[in-house]
């Protein structure tokens, strides 16, 4: 009976060994992470923009906040349009929300922007030297059938020019407003335009030409 115990005792403490290795040894995955994004060819963007739209174009006025996120890999950007009525068309204001990444392979840089009309737009952006060239690529939701194309332009430091173009369905693009803006320390508050229809119609108006 001695000798039945001890080599019972003798094989658990044998086997002890290799289950407290395989307890110890568990899987490893590892995931390669992309290198850091190099934003500095855009990096004058960063900070807080307002300005009033200039030239025969819409008037009215662009508040415009840019800023790092998520450890410098993300640009967040924050937009308030708001549009001053015309013989044409009703004030209306618009509140846009965008995520700036870059995009290695093709050395530019990916938007998607978020609108608070429902509308979800994607761009591939284009620098070339001191101008950022955002061009429509479709999107999870975009206006149908109606292309939007924005430049900016860094003329002078602390300055800028946003230009955005419109193309109707069927129809070639034209611009639609040019605003300059300035940088400031912080953004002051956007009262919406009196009589602001854009909150109570399902539609948005654009000036068509």
């Amino acid at each position: 009976m001695r000798k039945l115990l001890a080599l019972v005792f003798l094989c658990a403490l044998a086997c002890a060994p290799f289950l407290s290795a395989e307890e110890k040894a568990p899987n490893i995955y590892t995931i390669q992470i992309p290198p850091e994004p190099n934003y500095s060819s855009i990096e004058w963007l960063v900070g807080n923009w307002v300005g009033k739209m200039a030239g025969k174009e819409q008037q009215g006025q662009v508040l415009l906040s840019v800023s790092y996120e998520l450890g410098k890999r993300f640009l967040l950007l924050r937009e308030e349009v708001s549009l001053f009525p015309m013989k044409s068309a009703p004030a209306t204001h618009e509140s846009l929300m965008g995520i700036l990444s870059a995009d290695g392979p093709n050395n530019g840089f990916n938007l998607t922007l978020y609108s608070s009309n429902g509308f979800v737009t994607r761009y591939h952006a284009v620098v070339k030297n001191a101008e950022i060239d955002f061009n429509p690529e479709g999107g999870a939701l975009p206006p149908p059938g109606w292309l939007f194309r924005r430049v900016l332009v860094h003329t002078n430091p602390g300055q800028c020019t946003e230009r955005v173009d419109v193309a109707p369905p069927g129809k070639s693009f034209f611009t639609y407003y040019t605003t300059d803006l300035h940088q400031v320390a912080s953004i002051p508050a956007n009262p919406q335009p009196e009589n602001d229809p854009s909150q109570k119609s399902r539609h948005h108006h654009w000036l068509v030409r």
